[in-house]
């Protein structure tokens, strides 16, 4: 597993992790087309096949914040927890009376927070994804987003992260256990996490009827 650069990985009780709430129309790229290793990146969408046979993956919707020669990090964006963002007040300040939920973002440091942020402009000490898109992994960024009156469009905290060594990740690309979707601000943020991956992967197979509909056989 690698473990991502430049992050301040901040203590929270593992208790908080004991309840998770598992689970717009966007068009999916088959993994298998082209070399698979070219659609990754910071910022693209992976969509967990039907039938992921590791239950930490399976009906994941993974935003890639990280991606280079020493591995690959995501964000489970689709994992949403019953308990408030007010239970890491202990730890972060900002953090008191916030109500809205904890996600978890992966089996990886699941004691660890992350957050990811909107913003139109530079996010001092937070890495660029994508698009408006930073990840903010340092405890005195986390504390001046939530001050800053954030809410859940536009900021949104993560227990943990998926992690993947080197080329981990290519090889199940090669056994088609992903889709992968192009950078998607929308899909990261969208408001009903827990449908999230069920309508991903239903407009998938919509395309792919749309695609053998217009072959011979069906023209016939």
């Amino acid at each position: 597993m690698v473990r991502p650069a430049r992050i301040l990985w901040i203590a929270v009780a593992v208790a908080l992790v004991a309840s998770v709430a598992t689970a717009g129309r966007w068009r999916l790229t088959p993994a298998q087309a082209d070399d698979p290793a070219t659609k990754l990146g910071a910022g693209k969408i992976l969509v967990a096949r039907r039938g992921f046979p590791d239950p930490n993956f399976a009906e994941t919707v993974i935003v890639l914040v990280q991606y280079d020669k020493d591995g690959t990090m995501g964000l489970i964006v689709n994992r949403q927890t019953k308990v408030p963002v007010s239970r890491l007040s202990r730890d972060l300040q900002s953090a008191k009376g916030r109500t809205e939920p904890l996600y978890i973002g992966g089996p990886v440091e699941i004691s660890g927070v992350m957050a990811l942020a909107r913003s139109r402009t530079k996010l001092e000490d937070a890495k660029h994804v994508s698009d408006d898109i930073y990840v903010i992994s340092s405890k005195a960024t986390l504390e001046k987003a939530m001050a800053s009156g954030s809410d859940s469009k536009t900021f949104r905290m993560y227990l943990g992260y998926a992690g993947w060594g080197a080329g981990q990740l290519e090889w199940e690309m090669g056994m088609d256990a992903w889709n992968v979707i192009p950078a998607n601000t929308g899909i990261v943020f969208d408001p009903h996490p827990e449908t999230l991956w069920t309508r991903l992967v239903e407009q998938q197979d919509l395309n792919m009827a749309s695609l053998w509909k217009g072959t011979s056989f069906f023209s016939r």
